[in-house]
């Protein structure tokens, strides 16, 4: 089983950038799809972004395209999420997440393994 735990969150204002990480550890080859999820107060957990760890595909959702980047690091079994132009509805709890081990499945409805979650908080 793959663990997670993320770090980078943090307050920031309008417009400004963050970088979180997510350390992998355990059979991290085990997992073909990681990304990241935010959840904000009162709303549902929904999928920002995610990638095949074999490589070649990655998929953002349409309301951070072209402002988050999603990358990897092997050799550090580390993902990234790059966060600029931060905006005030960004602000959620941000979890990194990874599909069951030998499932291709890379919906966002089969991410169902979770890191504790890091706190990013952006004031206008």
């Amino acid at each position: 089983q793959v663990q997670l735990v993320e770090s980078g969150g943090g307050s920031v204002q309008a417009g400004g950038s963050l970088r979180l990480s997510c350390a992998a550890s355990g059979y991290t080859y085990s997992t073909n799809c990681m990304g990241w999820f935010r959840q904000a107060p009162g709303k549902e957990r929904e999928g920002v972004a995610g990638f095949y760890t074999r490589g070649g595909i990655i998929y953002y959702a349409g309301s951070v395209q072209g402002r988050f980047t999603i990358s990897q690091d092997n050799a550090k079994n580390t993902v990234y999420l790059q966060m600029n132009s931060l905006k005030p509805e960004d602000t959620a709890m941000y979890y990194c997440a990874a599909v069951p081990r030998g499932s291709w499945d890379c919906s966002w409805t089969n991410f169902g393994i979770w890191g504790q979650g890091t706190q990013v908080t952006v004031s206008s």
